[in-house]
């Protein structure tokens, strides 16, 4: 059922983007008056056709569906000799050099407008997220070899032992659990996804990101995450994370023991407040989870707070098989329901403040894919990075299980990437036809034929090393 719902989703979402990217070279081609052959939605051999409109326009399906095209009357595929002058006065080549740039920039504009109106609609509906309260790791055991400092540690901090505790960056600038962010770098913060989107944005610049927190107790502060520190960081993977924080959670109190369960044989009750596991305090519900998730069948010593009196109970979590990201592993469970739900928040704008956080939102989307790929053509960045079709349809499955709201933004954002990527310099490309237009209004000529032709050849391998590259990064995520 998962595996259908995830080629639904990946369906849904690539085949509506390249509809409207290609909608839009398609509207503002009829506009400028060129004649439109055929629009298709796949690329190879057509599956499907037909025709419509005055122009009788050929509208099909084709077999390879990663992609689309509007095939426009164009004298460079054919001799148009027998066509009737007011024919000949549609063929693309003929429009003068800014209808041919507006043409070929409406595919990439149109994913750019897509992606407006629904981050626009998200944030007028409000979307209920987690609040900007975070959870703040102390340390982390990193492996150093003998004599090697830490790219997180104090200048100070060195080992020879094969591992070593080293203080998180986020513990080691003030954080602590239970800090609700309020500001980054003077930009007001209310939920996770906008901290985490402007830790993101310092670590990809390398600047300093200075936060405004409010404590329990304490009132408002402000702690500094250095430039070096975000600076020091992968950009692999989870940066937040890598900072040592995490969305803070409830207590860890029990919400419900199932009958015959092993932690109803060892005497846990509904409303126990979770303390220790082996001595091992455990902060919040996730905490808890692991350390009975590595304890499968082990009995363990579990401190809880029953009624404001300490108990301690003697458990051992049931084996049981559970999928991971390398195969199945023996986990433990002992039959309970924890509260994990963090504090939640839904904040609904009003149309003119959603356009305006949409707008941002996809411009600094823009940006930081531009940073990134800047950044993997310099070496800062890995190219596993490189994501092709399976990591996205995977991705595509996940957030349509989330929820409505997930499943449009992450639509938004595939929508974004799509369009900054087609805008990229490359021949074959709308960004290396734009390129080719650019030329020509500074020259007042068009580039030789000849160029073109070695240029096209250049950029399809190009893309065919591209997408190579993705596959295989896809698949090596699998395994």
């Amino acid at each position: 059922m998962n595996f259908l719902q995830t080629v639904l989703a990946f369906v849904v979402c690539l085949g509506s983007l390249i509809v409207f990217h290609e909608l839009g070279h398609y509207l503002v081609a009829r506009w400028c008056g060129v004649k439109v052959l055929r629009f298709s939605v796949g690329m190879g051999k057509i599956v499907w056709s037909r025709r419509f409109g005055p122009d009788q326009t050929e509208w099909a399906v084709s077999a390879l569906p990663l992609g689309g095209y509007v095939k426009m009357l164009d004298a460079r595929e054919g001799d148009l000799a027998h066509l009737p002058p007011e024919e000949l006065k549609r063929e693309f080549t003929r429009q003068n050099v800014w209808k041919r740039i507006a043409i070929v920039g409406a595919g990439p504009l149109a994913n750019f407008l897509i992606a407006i109106v629904l981050f626009a609609g998200l944030y007028m509906h409000g979307v209920e997220e987690p609040v900007s309260r975070v959870s703040v790791r102390a340390s982390e055991v990193v492996e150093l070899s003998a004599g090697a400092v830490s790219p997180t540690a104090s200048p100070t901090a060195s080992s020879s032992a094969p591992s070593t505790p080293i203080a998180t960056p986020a513990w080691r600038a003030g954080l602590r659990s239970g800090d609700l962010v309020t500001a980054i770098n003077d930009q007001p913060v209310s939920v996770w996804s906008e901290l985490r989107w402007n830790l993101m944005q310092s670590a990809i610049d390398k600047k300093e990101a200075r936060l405004t927190v409010e404590r329990p107790g304490q009132g408002r502060m402000h702690v500094v995450l250095a430039a070096e520190v975000l600076a020091a960081l992968d950009l692999d993977g989870d940066i937040v994370g890598k900072l040592g924080l995490g969305v803070a959670r409830p207590a860890p109190v029990v919400q419900q023991v199932i009958a015959g369960g092993p932690a109803e044989r060892a005497g846990l009750r509904k409303d126990d407040l979770l303390l220790a596991v082996d001595g091992t305090p455990v902060e919040d519900g996730i905490a808890f989870i692991d350390l009975i998730r590595a304890s499968a069948g082990k009995t363990v010593s579990v401190a809880v707070r029953r009624d404001g009196q300490p108990v301690t109970l003697a458990m051992t979590p049931q084996a049981e098989q559970a999928k991971s990201g390398k195969g199945t592993v023996t986990v433990g469970k002992i039959g309970a329901s924890i509260a994990l739900q963090p504090d939640m928040i839904t904040v609904p704008s009003s149309p003119p403040a959603a356009l305006g956080k949409a707008l941002a939102r996809v411009w600094d989307t823009c940006t930081m894919t531009l940073k990134m790929i800047g950044k993997m053509i310099v070496g800062e960045v890995s190219l596993k990075n490189v994501t092709g079709p399976i990591t996205i349809a995977d991705y595509a499955g996940q957030t349509a299980r989330m929820g409505v709201a997930s499943y449009l933004s992450f639509i938004a954002f595939i929508s974004i990437s799509l369009g900054v990527m087609n805008l990229l310099p490359i021949p074959v490309l709308d960004g290396g036809h734009l390129l080719y237009y650019s030329l020509e209004v500074l020259t007042g000529r068009p580039v030789p034929e000849r160029f073109n032709e070695i240029a096209q050849r250049v950029g399809i391998g190009l893309l065919m090393t591209l997408m190579l590259l993705a596959v295989f990064n896809d698949v090596a995520r699998l395994l």
